[in-house]
């Protein structure tokens, strides 16, 4: 697949790591965590991406940045999924210190 104009973005690229990671935790989770917790972190991280990605196709500087709003909307919500994950013993300290970092970068970018 060729590569488009969003996919060269360094926000967009955290955006595919932080999907990518919580993916790889939460598929390991029990059915129950999966379902309930997992399901929406999984979709607010993928939600990132995907508003970046809609709003660098949209025709005006006006929709981009309104898509670019709900995708930071989506990282704090992912942020948020992950508190809960971290409190009911979904994530260890480790983890949130493997994730950290992707988090700290998309803040900056």
């Amino acid at each position: 697949m060729a590569s488009t104009d969003f996919e060269k973005l360094v926000v967009y690229q955290l955006s595919e790591r932080i999907a990518d990671e919580v993916w790889d935790i939460v598929i390991r989770w029990d059915r129950f965590a999966r379902n309930t917790v997992g399901g929406q972190i999984v979709r607010s991280a993928d939600s990132i991406g995907a508003n970046i990605a809609e709003g660098c196709g949209r025709g005006s500087h006006a929709d981009n940045k309104r898509f670019v709003r709900t995708a930071r909307g989506s990282l704090n919500e992912t942020r948020h999924w992950l508190r809960r994950a971290f409190k009911r013993k979904l994530l260890t300290k480790e983890l949130v210190g493997k994730l950290k970092p992707s988090f700290a970068n998309s803040a900056r970018a």
